[in-house]
């Protein structure tokens, strides 16, 4: 059985900006995609979270190497649910080679 999420974001972390693509409904039936990139900074990390909650999304999936992917989980956490995936797995699954953000505008996440 596939599990399908309205409201999705993909996060791409690195050291010093998050790349966020957010997949939202539109009244057509299709959906609808947007990317934004925020700083890592505290503030820009509560503008993000904001801007999620805003768009009514309840799945944020995190890419990250090292542990850069610490202060973003932390500021969604108690707002929606986290996924932390890890990329080595994630290029393992057949029929998934490109990165997650490609993967989540696609619809494939």
């Amino acid at each position: 059985m596939e599990v399908m999420f309205e409201r999705v974001a993909g996060l791409d972390i690195g050291k010093k900006s998050v790349t966020v693509c957010v997949r939202t409904p539109r009244p057509d039936g299709g959906r609808h995609g947007e990317t934004r990139t925020f700083r890592t900074m505290t503030r820009s990390l509560e503008l993000m979270r904001d801007w999620l909650v805003g768009q009514g999304v309840t799945l944020a999936a995190m890419e990250s190497t090292s542990t850069y992917w610490k202060p973003v989980f932390y500021a969604l956490e108690e707002r929606m649910e986290c996924w932390l995936l890890n990329a080595a797995h994630m290029k393992a699954v057949p029929g998934r080679k490109t990165d997650l953000l490609t993967e989540l505008a696609a619809g494939v996440l």
